[in-house]
């Protein structure tokens, strides 16, 4: 496919919200009355009005549909104060973040209206229409599509179209973190609407829970070639009640597994899905969970730390998770030797994919010479992730665990670099390939990549960041195994 020129949706990838109109930010103090808040939104003709002392002192905000859903369809009083109807979930973003950056967070957070900050303090808002309006023509009007998509069936052709949206996109030149992303969230917004769809015919749920994702989902990191990888946290229920509760999650996770592999999110091999007992329980259970891992800290159980340190809700009550993960800090500030000493075993499992000749280690797949890009990426991942873990940071993106260790002196600004272009240009090639097989060729993506479609600049490329992947499995070794 021929590259497109230079067009406003190429902009929205480079574009910051500081670079876009913003609203100024209107709000009331929260014993205003509801009726009184409602004539203030109409004579400002605005959907949106926030409630707070001041505009450093935001509590929650109304829109035109919390006035229609704990208003009129509660039959509340119009003079009640717009503090006892108000959502306290504020969402805000920092005026120097991109423009998609914006979209994508208001996409994975629900809300329709996004505070904009500026060294500390709110400045402006901005809305997800105003934005779909700025840019009618990109891929976050497809998502926003897949949101109102009303079945499993309609949900899968929206999956099957994404490949086609990948592949328009690296023609663009879009870098690969954004793509990642794109495909993040258009997995989430599926997974939502399983989820709302199951929760709608079965009943509210007996108790508090939230469903979060695992591995390359919960790095935000999801390529074309993905299956389930997702658990369950639930509240925890009196003696009397923990059968019942167990049950109802069991049977809810099993049905959202079931359509989520029928859209084509293929079942995990390895079993880490919310529908496996061993990964839905109660808040206590995981606590548990996570303790006898840390403490026992073998390869094995490393492993199990590892996959669900790259964690990231998408469902119910995020604070479950939240709670979770403070009680993991406070693990952390406390370590056993050996639980680094088995972490840093694990990243150093996969070799760097050299001969002892230097040229990419290959294998046969239907008598072609391939390699697995996916395998190459790996010992990045892991290795990252190990000083993410050592230095306490719950970022869960490779590529912003790097910036955040880099601006803690973990690396230099070069090695830094080295390792963020590195990784990417393996992610933009695994993403091109995949959308190529599944376009041109007609078959499910793969993680291999045939050697004699390799241009000789891209080998040479590939062969040096085997080379930077083997420096910083030596910086793990010395560091954490105390070998050479």
């Amino acid at each position: 496919m021929p590259s497109e020129p230079l067009t406003a949706l190429d902009d929205f990838y480079v574009k910051t919200i500081g670079e876009i109109p913003l609203k100024e930010i209107l709000y009331c103090v929260p014993d205003t009355s509801i009726a009184a808040a409602a004539q203030i939104m109409r004579k400002e003709m605005s959907s949106c009005l926030f409630v707070g002392w001041d505009k450093a002192r935001i509590l929650g905000v109304i829109t035109d549909i919390t006035l229609r859903d704990n208003v009129l369809a509660q039959g509340v009083s119009p003079e009640s104060p717009v503090a006892d109807i108000m959502d306290k979930t504020l969402v805000s973003i920092p005026k120097t973040a991109f423009v998609y950056e914006a979209l994508l967070l208001m996409f994975r957070t629900k809300t329709r209206y996004l505070l904009v900050s500026e060294a500390g303090e709110y400045v402006g808002v901005t809305s997800r229409n105003k934005i779909l309006t700025i840019q009618s023509q990109s891929p976050f009007v497809f998502i926003q599509s897949v949101k109102l998509a009303l079945d499993k069936e309609e949900l899968k052709l929206k999956w099957q179209q994404v490949p086609g949206i990948v592949d328009q996109l690296i023609q663009r030149g879009v870098r690969a973190e954004i793509i990642n992303q794109i495909i993040s969230t258009v997995a989430d917004t599926i997974a939502l609407r399983v989820i709302e769809q199951v929760v709608k015919e079965q009943g509210l749920p007996p108790a508090n829970f939230v469903f979060f994702v695992l591995g390359s989902e919960g790095r935000k990191e999801q390529t074309l070639k993905t299956d389930q990888d997702n658990a369950i946290i639930y509240e925890d229920k009196a003696n009397e009640q923990r059968a019942l509760v167990r049950d109802y999650f069991l049977g809810f996770a099993r049905e959202v597994s079931d359509r989520l592999h029928e859209i084509g999110f293929n079942y995990c091999k390895g079993g880490y899905m919310a529908s496996n007992p061993k990964w839905t329980h109660s808040l206590s259970h995981w606590k548990k969970n996570y303790a006898a891992w840390f403490q026992e800290s073998s390869i094995e159980t490393v492993m199990s730390y590892g996959t669900f340190f790259d964690c990231r809700p998408i469902y119910g009550d995020f604070s479950l998770l939240n709670e979770l993960k403070v009680f993991m800090d406070e693990q952390l500030q406390h370590p056993l030797e050996r639980f680094y000493f088995n972490m840093a075993q694990n990243a150093l499992q996969y070799d760097t994919q050299l001969t002892w000749l230097r040229n990419i280690r290959t294998f046969k797949v239907e008598e072609e010479q391939v390699f697995d890009i996916k395998k190459a990426m790996t010992p990045m991942v892991d290795a990252i992730r190990l000083y993410a873990l050592a230095n306490r940071i719950f970022e869960t993106n490779t590529g912003k665990r790097l910036k955040i260790l880099t601006e803690r002196g973990v690396f230099t600004s070069k090695a830094s670099a080295e390792l963020y272009q590195a990784y990417y240009y393996l992610m933009g090639l695994r993403l091109e390939k995949q959308a190529g097989t599944v376009i041109k060729d007609n078959r499910p993506p793969v993680n291999y990549i045939k050697i004699n479609t390799l241009t000789k600049v891209q080998v040479v490329t590939i062969r040096e960041i085997f080379k930077v992947i083997r420096d910083l499995q030596l910086k793990v070794k010395i560091q954490f195994t105390k070998t050479f």
